[in-house]
């Protein structure tokens, strides 16, 4: 019996289950949204939900648990510096998981793991140089 033994196998070694929600987190916290696996989104959502919580506070000690676990020290600035306060007054519930169609090799259910209240400018401004791509290219086409 699986008695107090919590989270998902993956069908991996706990060597690579550890280091990919690792990289998992640390993508999520760069990016602010990720795309993968429903079962490896809702593994990430625990650890990232608690991270968010320590990086809340804003402390040395909180700034050195994150270190621990995130890959990258910039990663690290940013959930301090920016995600921390972000969401100061909100009492959990920081990420959320969009379902997505099945991914066509596998037929593995697909989810986007992301950020409640994400900064989206970045997707703005590649949206509209994606536009200006477009355009200029309907333009060349046309002459």
């Amino acid at each position: 019996m699986r008695h107090l033994r919590t989270g998902r196998k993956l069908g991996r070694t706990s060597k690579h289950r550890i280091a990919m929600t690792r990289n998992l987190v640390t993508s999520l916290f760069d990016q602010e949204r990720v795309r993968t696996t429903l079962a490896k989104a809702k593994e990430a959502r625990r650890h990232a939900e608690r991270l968010i919580t320590i990086g809340r506070r804003g402390t040395l000690h909180a700034r050195r648990l994150a270190a621990a676990y995130l890959m990258t020290p910039a990663v690290v600035k940013k959930l301090i510096e920016v995600i921390g306060p972000r969401y100061k007054d909100r009492p959990g519930g920081y990420t959320r998981i969009l379902r997505l169609p099945p991914r066509p090799g596998d037929a593995a259910p697909m989810a986007f793991l992301e950020l409640v209240d994400r900064d989206t400018s970045r997707e703005q401004a590649r949206q509209e140089q994606r536009q200006k791509r477009q355009a200029a290219q309907g333009e060349g086409t046309a002459s």
